[in-house]
Protein backbone atom coordinates (compact mmCIF):
# COMPACT_ATOMS: atom_id res chain seq x y z
CA UNK A 1 0.00 0.00 0.00
CA UNK A 2 1.48 3.36 -0.64
CA UNK A 3 1.56 6.28 1.11
CA UNK A 4 0.59 9.85 0.93
CA UNK A 5 3.64 12.26 1.12
CA UNK A 6 2.97 15.94 1.85
CA UNK A 7 4.71 18.56 -1.06
CA UNK A 8 5.22 22.07 -0.52
CA UNK A 9 4.33 23.71 -3.87
CA UNK A 10 4.91 27.63 -5.18
CA UNK A 11 3.08 28.64 -8.71
CA UNK A 12 5.16 31.33 -10.11
CA UNK A 13 3.07 33.97 -12.06
CA UNK A 14 3.63 32.18 -15.24
CA UNK A 15 1.66 29.00 -14.22
CA UNK A 16 -1.15 30.29 -11.67
CA UNK A 17 -3.53 29.57 -15.06
CA UNK A 18 -2.01 26.24 -15.10
CA UNK A 19 -3.58 22.63 -13.06
CA UNK A 20 -1.07 21.31 -10.83
CA UNK A 21 0.37 17.84 -11.38
CA UNK A 22 -2.23 15.53 -10.81
CA UNK A 23 -2.62 11.73 -10.90
CA UNK A 24 -5.34 11.42 -14.13
CA UNK A 25 -5.95 7.90 -12.87
CA UNK A 26 -6.66 5.74 -9.13
CA UNK A 27 -3.59 3.73 -9.87
CA UNK A 28 -0.98 6.08 -11.88
CA UNK A 29 2.62 6.06 -10.34
CA UNK A 30 3.45 9.90 -11.82
CA UNK A 31 1.99 12.96 -12.02
CA UNK A 32 1.95 14.96 -15.54
CA UNK A 33 3.98 17.99 -15.61
CA UNK A 34 2.95 20.70 -17.95
CA UNK A 35 5.10 22.96 -19.78
CA UNK A 36 4.83 27.05 -18.76
CA UNK A 37 5.40 28.53 -22.10
CA UNK A 38 4.66 32.19 -22.87
CA UNK A 39 4.83 31.52 -26.85
CA UNK A 40 4.67 28.07 -28.38
CA UNK A 41 7.90 26.39 -28.77
CA UNK A 42 8.76 24.64 -31.92
CA UNK A 43 11.38 21.32 -31.41
CA UNK A 44 13.28 20.78 -34.26
CA UNK A 45 14.42 16.95 -35.05
CA UNK A 46 17.73 16.29 -32.75
CA UNK A 47 17.29 19.57 -30.54
CA UNK A 48 17.34 19.66 -27.01
CA UNK A 49 15.26 22.23 -24.92
CA UNK A 50 14.73 23.06 -20.92
CA UNK A 51 10.86 23.56 -20.91
CA UNK A 52 9.55 25.06 -17.65
CA UNK A 53 6.57 24.38 -15.65
CA UNK A 54 6.63 27.40 -13.84
CA UNK A 55 6.76 25.14 -10.24
CA UNK A 56 9.36 24.73 -7.63
CA UNK A 57 8.81 22.28 -4.99
CA UNK A 58 10.02 21.26 -1.68
CA UNK A 59 10.22 17.78 -0.78
CA UNK A 60 10.80 16.68 2.39
CA UNK A 61 14.11 15.08 3.21
CA UNK A 62 13.88 11.67 2.52
CA UNK A 63 12.61 11.98 -1.03
CA UNK A 64 13.12 12.68 -4.57
CA UNK A 65 10.83 13.52 -7.59
CA UNK A 66 12.11 11.98 -10.67
CA UNK A 67 11.21 13.20 -14.16
CA UNK A 68 10.42 10.44 -16.62
CA UNK A 69 9.13 10.63 -20.27
CA UNK A 70 5.24 10.67 -21.13
CA UNK A 71 5.39 7.29 -23.29
CA UNK A 72 2.41 8.72 -25.77
CA UNK A 73 4.94 11.29 -26.27
CA UNK A 74 7.75 9.43 -26.72
CA UNK A 75 6.68 6.69 -28.86
CA UNK A 76 3.64 8.90 -31.04
CA UNK A 77 5.97 11.68 -30.92
CA UNK A 78 9.78 10.92 -30.41
CA UNK A 79 9.72 13.51 -27.98
CA UNK A 80 11.70 11.87 -24.37
CA UNK A 81 14.14 13.03 -21.48
CA UNK A 82 17.23 14.01 -22.43
CA UNK A 83 18.38 12.95 -19.05
CA UNK A 84 16.15 10.29 -18.15
CA UNK A 85 14.98 9.99 -15.25
CA UNK A 86 15.96 13.48 -14.31
CA UNK A 87 16.18 14.16 -10.58
CA UNK A 88 14.87 16.91 -8.25
CA UNK A 89 16.36 16.78 -4.94
CA UNK A 90 14.46 17.36 -1.76
CA UNK A 91 17.13 20.76 -1.44
CA UNK A 92 16.68 21.81 -4.51
CA UNK A 93 14.05 25.26 -4.72
CA UNK A 94 14.79 26.41 -8.18
CA UNK A 95 11.94 26.14 -11.00
CA UNK A 96 11.36 22.84 -12.45
CA UNK A 97 12.23 22.79 -15.83
CA UNK A 98 12.50 19.26 -18.20
CA UNK A 99 15.04 18.67 -20.91
CA UNK A 100 13.74 17.55 -23.38
CA UNK A 101 14.58 15.74 -26.69
CA UNK A 102 13.14 15.58 -29.95
CA UNK A 103 14.39 12.15 -31.58
CA UNK A 104 12.16 12.24 -34.11
CA UNK A 105 12.25 13.11 -37.98
CA UNK A 106 10.25 16.19 -37.75
CA UNK A 107 9.53 18.90 -35.81
CA UNK A 108 7.19 18.92 -33.23
CA UNK A 109 5.45 22.37 -31.81
CA UNK A 110 5.11 22.15 -27.74
CA UNK A 111 1.77 24.14 -26.67
CA UNK A 112 1.77 26.57 -23.32
CA UNK A 113 -0.52 23.63 -20.77
CA UNK A 114 0.87 20.72 -23.02
CA UNK A 115 1.88 17.53 -20.74
CA UNK A 116 5.75 17.06 -21.27
CA UNK A 117 6.69 14.82 -18.59
CA UNK A 118 5.37 12.83 -15.26
CA UNK A 119 6.54 13.44 -12.19
CA UNK A 120 7.14 10.36 -9.63
CA UNK A 121 7.86 10.87 -6.15
CA UNK A 122 9.89 7.85 -4.69
CA UNK A 123 11.72 7.54 -1.87
CA UNK A 124 15.66 7.89 -1.28
CA UNK A 125 17.97 5.35 0.71
CA UNK A 126 21.12 6.87 1.81
CA UNK A 127 24.06 4.62 0.72
CA UNK A 128 27.48 3.87 2.85
CA UNK A 129 30.27 2.05 1.72
CA UNK A 130 32.37 -0.37 3.03
CA UNK A 131 35.71 -1.38 1.58
CA UNK A 132 36.42 -4.98 1.44
CA UNK A 133 39.14 -7.42 -0.04
CA UNK A 134 36.87 -9.91 -1.53
CA UNK A 135 33.01 -10.14 -2.63
CA UNK A 136 30.99 -13.00 -2.94
CA UNK A 137 30.86 -14.92 -5.32
CA UNK A 138 27.37 -15.57 -7.54
CA UNK A 139 26.74 -17.29 -11.01
CA UNK A 140 26.83 -14.57 -12.79
CA UNK A 141 30.15 -13.26 -11.42
CA UNK A 142 31.46 -10.54 -13.82
CA UNK A 143 29.53 -11.52 -17.03
CA UNK A 144 28.35 -8.04 -18.08
CA UNK A 145 26.95 -6.47 -21.46
CA UNK A 146 24.50 -9.49 -22.78
CA UNK A 147 26.20 -12.24 -20.67
CA UNK A 148 22.72 -13.16 -20.19
CA UNK A 149 21.99 -13.80 -23.94
CA UNK A 150 19.23 -12.33 -26.08
CA UNK A 151 16.36 -14.71 -24.95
Amino acid sequence: MSQTVRIRVLQEPEAQDLPLPQYETALSAGMDLRAALDADLVLQPGQICLVPTGLRIELPEGYEAQIRPRSGLAIRHGITIVNAPGTIDADYRGIVSVGLINLSREAHTIRRGDRIAQMVIAPVNRAEWEVVNVLSDTVRGSGGFGHTGRD
